[in-house]
């Protein structure tokens, strides 16, 4: 897995949680933030992992949804400092 291999294989990072946005276009993000509690609990199993595995989910639009589900670390920017612009068509296509 990509965790342990943070873990094992790399002194200079850290590993510290998981993180989901949900799927893009799903009005619903409650089954994904639901998944990735479980694969939380499934990681600190198998890796043996002590502490707080934190996780990284919900955004502006559903960050309540997140807490309840227990996420540990919202994004909220666009809440705070507005929507971002469109990014202009790319060149030929």
């Amino acid at each position: 897995s990509v965790a342990q291999h943070v873990i094992e294989k790399c002194p200079h990072l850290e590993f510290a949680g998981l993180m989901t946005i949900g799927k893009l276009g799903d009005p619903n993000p409650s089954p994904y933030f639901e998944l990735l509690g479980e694969c939380r609990g499934v990681l600190m199993d198998i890796l043996k992992l002590q502490g707080e595995v934190e996780l990284s989910m919900g955004m502006s639009g559903d960050f309540e949804l997140a807490i309840k589900k227990g996420s540990t670390n919202v994004r909220v920017g666009s809440t705070i400092f507005g929507s971002r612009p469109a990014k202009p068509a790319a060149a030929g296509g």
